[in-house]
């Protein structure tokens, strides 16, 4: 039985290409992690390929939920926060099928959770400076605005407010009331780590590497920024008015 204090979560939608490389690389690390994919329905097989691994090699460290459709980014997390929690992991991290984000930065993510004491660790593309490697300039400047838009608006000191690479502790999810975050798409990214921070949690940012895909196609879309536009004004808004959760008493 490979136990383990840590699950990666990792939404998959047509990821027939990655999916099997993602799920071998995590497992071949030192640390040992737990996945649970979240598949909305990819025509394309990826379920199957997830279900040959677990049948045939990962039992007890691979598991998979699947959903009907494309539903969002957000929700398929936050039913793997659920999921998790409910599988009492300490340790809950967010991770693209794609290796965009480098399986072997995980281990750091949860060393500043684990052994530093953070809360919240986010793989951070621009916490020391542009570290981004094959995107077209235009969304990389797209990008990097963005987080410094958030920024300007709300207050909040993260430079990668929307990344996707991240470690929390379980007492974040317990926290935060998941089923009142609203968003689903790309703001979904800058309202938990918005609600994390105004409930007081401690957060590093970690520098990380953030590389494009180099097979399948990205699910980027327009809408999914003008969501996450519009959205940080509403988060500006809560962050006056809303009541936050408390932080629980540490231990």
């Amino acid at each position: 039985m490979n136990a383990s204090d840590s699950i990666v979560i990792i939404p998959t939608y047509n990821e027939k290409e990655n999916i099997e490389k993602i799920i071998k690389a995590v497992f071949a690390l030192d640390k040992c992690f737990h996945i649970l994919v979240i598949d909305d329905g990819s025509p394309d097989g990826t379920a199957q390929i997830v279900h040959t691994l677990i049948e045939s090699e990962y039992r007890d460290r691979l598991f998979i939920l699947e959903r009907e459709g494309k539903q969002g980014l957000g929700t398929a997390y936050i039913t793997g926060f659920k999921w998790a929690l409910e599988h009492k992991y300490d340790y809950i991290f967010e991770m693209d099928a794609d290796f965009s984000h480098d399986p072997s930065d995980l281990p750091r993510l949860y060393a500043a959770c684990h052994d530093e004491g953070y809360d919240v660790a986010i793989g951070s593309r621009y916490v020391s400076g542009v570290n981004v490697v094959n995107w077209p300039i235009g969304r990389v400047l797209m990008s990097y605005f963005a987080s410094k838009y958030v920024r300007m608006v709300t207050g909040f000191k993260v430079h990668d407010t929307t990344a996707g690479f991240k470690c929390y502790r379980r007492q974040v999810l317990e926290t935060i009331e998941l089923d009142k975050i609203r968003f689903k798409g790309y703001a979904f990214q800058i309202e938990m780590k918005f609600t994390a921070h105004k409930i007081g949690f401690k957060i590093k940012e970690v520098p990380v590497i953030f590389v494009n895909r180099r097979e399948g196609v990205s699910k980027m879309s327009g809408g999914i920024f003008g969501e996450a536009f519009f959205g940080v004004m509403r988060l500006r808004w809560d962050g006056w008015f809303k009541k936050y959760p408390k932080k629980p008493a540490e231990a």
